[in-house]
């Protein structure tokens, strides 16, 4: 326990001093950012050449709740931290050992399997602190650019605000759960590369090839916990999410999916941390 502590407080220590820490918590909101004021530039772009134009087509359109926009704020959001957790936790044990400052850490207090589980609950507290201002940006920012509200049609209520609302909060719980997985699978390769360079490589390729032929893989895809993760090929319930909050009524709820969504991330992060635990009693430092 003590050698835990000693290594999570030395990770703390270099992580606030670290810009890869900042840049993993900082992108994704600014990223964020930058789409949501062009959204509203390209929607407001749209409504003044109509109005120049004499067309009553922008007019006639009902506005859009900013619950839509939020949602692909948060599914973009999303998308790049999973990518960013991959490459860091896949570059902090490899990089550490690479300068020889792990070496250094495991001589004198530490454990091996002490400094895995600290640059582990590093990594979550850093993804913690990363989806609060993500959350928190997206929320504010589109209120300010769009107003929340139901969705009406014709001046009738299709899905209430508190229906949108338990549907996001749970589309962001699925999102979600499946983050500290991928952090465990760049912990992995962390472990078992040669060097941080090899290790950043082959976490991202992995994680791009499990997102590019997951849709190959039929049901077996659901025993996958990139199956839904937010990525470029979304398939996670948060992108159904999107759809539901501007109105559409021909999104089908899969309880079987949802119910994957909830149970296959766990076994899946337990499965990688004791690989990497494994893994880093037989290699060389």
């Amino acid at each position: 326990m003590n050698g835990f502590v000693a290594a999570f407080r030395n990770e703390v220590f270099v992580g606030l001093r670290s810009l890869g820490t900042r840049f993993v918590i900082l992108t994704p909101v600014l990223l964020v950012a930058v789409q949501l004021v062009l959204a509203k530039l390209t929607e407001s772009t749209a409504a003044a050449r109509d109005n120049l134009l004499g067309s009553d087509r922008f007019n006639d359109l009902v506005a859009e709740p900013a619950y839509g926009n939020l949602v692909d704020g948060l599914n973009t959001g999303l998308i790049l931290l999973g990518l960013l957790l991959v490459a860091q936790s896949a570059f902090s044990f490899s990089a550490d050992r690479d300068s020889g400052a792990l070496r250094h850490l495991i001589i004198r207090r530490c454990s091996r399997s002490a400094v895995v589980l600290a640059k582990f609950a590093y990594l979550l507290l850093m993804a913690v602190v990363a989806l609060s201002l993500l959350l928190l940006a997206s929320y504010f920012l589109s209120g300010m650019l769009w107003e929340y509200g139901p969705v009406v049609e014709d001046g009738f209520e299709l899905i209430s605000e508190a229906e949108i609302r338990t549907e996001l909060l749970l589309g962001l719980r699925l999102a979600i759960l499946p983050l500290p997985a991928a952090i465990g699978l760049g912990l992995c390769f962390s472990i078992a590369a040669n060097s941080a360079t090899q290790a950043v490589i082959a976490a991202l390729g992995v994680t791009l090839a499990l997102d590019m032929f997951k849709g190959m893989m039929g049901d077996s895809a659901d025993y996958i916990y990139a199956r839904f993760m937010p990525s470029l090929l979304n398939e996670s319930y948060l992108s159904d999410v999107g759809r539901l909050v501007r109105g559409y009524s021909d999104v089908l709820i899969d309880e079987r999916f949802i119910q994957f969504n909830y149970w296959v991330p766990l076994p899946s992060l337990l499965l990688l941390l004791v690989a990497g635990l494994v893994l880093v009693r037989r290699k060389k430092i």
